[in-house]
């Protein structure tokens, strides 16, 4: 007869394979490091299988790691769907979610898919809007809680991811050898619009506004086509973009640390764990500080 699996161990299993690695889960599962590789050892154990392979300091699923993830993922989703069937204390209810789309397209949507299955009766409103409307709507109390750039809020909220900032280009154009060069970058009080320009302007290096546009999609997309240069966060840089460095001529920009605010009547249980939730799943500003 089969050993039955444990489900708090799949339930650490998925949470490595969404996040990327076993520090970020185990702040998502609240368990130190060790508890969770001791978790994966028995898992691997369990299985019979290894699910685990190390790729320098990394370790990525193996073949039978990604077999395993599908029935994971399901069997924790009907174990949380039969407890809350049964618990007295559910959480349930709304919560509207603002923040810029390049911070929706790539950060956000991992941390939410595991948000709902852990808990599936609140309600996510998510609207995009550049970080200063966002303030805008988190001060008039029309969202609860919002992601923004930290420059951009004021010093507001509480910063718990930091990145480098990068320049993008097509991979197969030469725009960015162009004089001027023409920048897709946002409006005048976007942050990295700011940080863009002074670089430029310290290097003496003449450029162009070509697009101005509040969204990052706008702005990838103009880049693409090799219409422009635009900057970037690390994380929302898409697969064939082109990052540039100081041996393309285009210099170090400050590093861009992304914070969380709440409106001051977002004071619900259901806002705190929709907040720690995504702070424990895509936040690294320990890691950033302790790399830098």
């Amino acid at each position: 007869m089969p050993y039955a699996l444990d489900v708090d161990q799949l339930r650490t299993f998925v949470a490595i394979a969404e996040l990327g690695s076993f520090t970020k889960a185990a702040n998502a599962v609240s368990k130190t490091q060790s508890a969770v590789s001791m978790q994966m050892r028995r898992l691997e154990e369990r299985v019979g299988k290894p699910i685990f392979a190390r790729d320098g300091r990394q370790s990525r699923l193996t073949d039978q790691g990604h077999r395993l993830l599908d029935y994971a993922r399901r069997m924790v989703r009907l174990n949380d769907e039969t407890m809350n069937a049964f618990s007295d204390n559910v959480l349930a209810g709304t919560i509207k979610l603002a923040l810029p789309d390049d911070y929706a397209e790539n950060l956000l949507p991992k941390a939410l898919a595991s948000f709902s299955q852990i808990h599936p009766g609140i309600e996510i409103q998510v609207e995009c809007q550049q970080s200063s409307k966002v303030l805008q709507r988190i001060q008039a109390q029309e969202v609860d809680i919002g992601i923004v750039t930290n420059l951009d809020c004021k010093g507001m909220g509480r910063v718990f991811r930091r990145e480098r900032l990068c320049w993008v280009a097509p991979p197969d154009r030469c725009v960015h050898e162009q004089s001027p060069i023409p920048l897709a970058i946002g409006p005048t009080d976007c942050s990295w619009r700011t940080a863009a320009i002074s670089a430029l302007d310290e290097m003496g290096r003449p450029y162009r506004v070509a697009y101005t546009s509040a969204s990052a999609i706008v702005g990838c997309g103009a880049v693409q086509e090799g219409l422009a240069v635009s900057v970037l966060p690390e994380s929302t840089v898409r697969t064939g973009l082109r990052i540039l460095t100081e041996k393309d001529g285009f210099p170090t920009l400050p590093t861009c640390d992304i914070a969380m605010i709440r409106a001051v009547n977002a004071t619900n249980p259901v806002h705190d764990t929709l907040a720690d939730h995504i702070e424990n799943s895509i936040g690294n500003l320990h890691l950033a500080i302790a790399a830098e």
